[in-house]
């Protein structure tokens, strides 16, 4: 019997797994604060690159969608590695050059997950609607249209409000999940750990060259490894590389004490002199695009009842330069849709069933140094267990920190690829 999903969230994860939904024949209303991406909708500045590799392809291949992303896709065969002199050295990902991470913009990406999902029709898109509570046992998820929320009044605040009500939530809504707030307010005993990196991240641009091409070698993941911090370059199919600056947001070098043009242009023609005549609109550009926070999110658990799940960031958030958030959260639709086929008359047996067990062990990112003195690993975020980090009932941290440490610039992904 189809069940009535409502997903929260229609990012990357959220537009794939509802179409893992629509194919099961289940009836999926699909609700995103933010505009249609496809009417050009980005936020300038946030949008990271994304390194799709194989688990990531793998989820896309079960919806027979890898081709079509991947001809938006750029192969990335290693890293090339700038150093202050402007010397360059090319480390490939494998011997093989057919094994290899891709580049590919978010936009892109998002747009075709999206569109895979309205083929099926008991999918529905909402945009321009945010969640704002979750009532976990009836399953209703309050929202309100984002055109009108700055118009609501006590007077007509409940005809503003949209209750959508289904057999179970899913909250695919990102690292500042609502779905997940109202669990942790709900819940007795919900456990949580956010944890803060001392670094922020800030988007730049090397356009393409008058004549339309790379400037840069594009078959590569360009890495400015510079002790405490780093800059990346990812290439994009228009020519361009978005590049993004890994930086502290405080101290005497950072964020916070570089702030005139004169400041600016010194630390980058000290740090990156190779790159600043290939990044016309640095000035404008580090001066008007928003710095944004390097988080790592765990929690447990992971679902109530048969009612409500997390999928992806939601649940389990990691730091960018891993280049695993999104491969993780595909991979979670993946685990999600064989649990739901395997259990069709026992949702929460499905829910708990996307446990560490029901899968093979999470990768091990493996580092040249420790951040914070201590090893990481993606996921598995079910329970909170990582594969670095001891037995499923683990106990974590609530509320939040920042730690310290440099950034690690040598990061084994899956099927051993180093990403960064």
């Amino acid at each position: 019997m189809a069940t009535k999903f409502v997903l929260i969230g229609s990012g990357l994860a959220g537009g794939l797994l509802a179409a893992y939904l629509g194919r099961r024949g289940h009836d999926v209303d699909l609700y995103e604060r933010r505009a249609d991406p496809r009417e050009g909708n980005i936020v300038g500045g946030r949008s990271i690159n994304l390194a799709l590799s194989t688990r990531g392809i793998y989820a896309l291949e079960q919806l027979g969608i890898a081709d079509e992303v991947l001809r938006h896709a750029i192969p990335m065969r290693g890293r090339m590695i700038h150093d202050k002199s402007g010397a360059l050295h090319f480390s490939p990902y494998d011997r093989d050059p057919n094994k290899f991470i891709n580049s590919i913009g978010r936009a892109a990406l998002n747009t075709t997950v999206i569109e895979a999902a309205q083929r099926y029709p008991s999918v529905r898109v909402h945009f321009n609607h945010r969640c704002t509570d979750v009532d976990l046992d009836s399953a209703t998820a309050k929202l309100v249209s984002s055109g009108a929320e700055g118009a609501v009044s006590a007077a007509d605040s409940d005809r503003q409000i949209i209750k959508a009500r289904a057999d179970a939530i899913v909250g695919v809504d990102g690292a500042f999940s609502a779905v997940r707030q109202s669990m942790q307010k709900k819940i007795s005993g919900f456990e949580y750990d956010e944890s803060y990196l001392a670094h922020g991240y800030k988007e730049l641009t090397i356009p393409p060259a008058p004549d339309g091409s790379w400037r840069m070698e594009k078959e590569a993941l360009h890495i400015w490894p510079r002790k405490s911090f780093m800059m990346i370059a990812l290439p994009n199919p228009d020519g361009s590389f978005t590049c993004t600056l890994f930086w502290e947001f405080e101290g005497p070098r950072s964020f916070a004490s570089t702030k005139t043009d004169d400041q600016i242009r010194h630390f980058f023609e000290e740090e990156f002199p190779d790159a600043v005549p290939l990044m016309p609109s640095l000035l404008d550009e580090f001066k008007t695009n928003p710095t944004g926070s390097l988080v790592t999110i765990r929690c447990a658990p992971w679902f109530y009842k048969d009612k409500i799940v997390l999928v992806g960031d939601a649940a389990h958030a990691v730091v960018p330069f891993y280049g695993q958030g999104m491969n993780a959260a595909f991979e979670d639709c993946v685990v999600l849709d064989k649990c739901l086929a395997e259990f069709p008359e026992d949702r929460q047996r499905a829910f708990a069933d996307e446990a560490p067990d029901a899968r093979a062990p999470g990768h091990r990112l493996q580092m040249p140094g420790e951040v914070a003195g201590r090893s990481l690993s993606v996921d598995d975020r079910r329970c909170g267990r990582t594969a670095a980090c001891g037995p499923r009932d683990r106990k974590l941290r609530r509320g939040r920190s920042r730690r310290q440490g440099i950034l690690a610039v040598d990061i084994v992904g899956d099927a051993g690829q180093q990403l960064i």
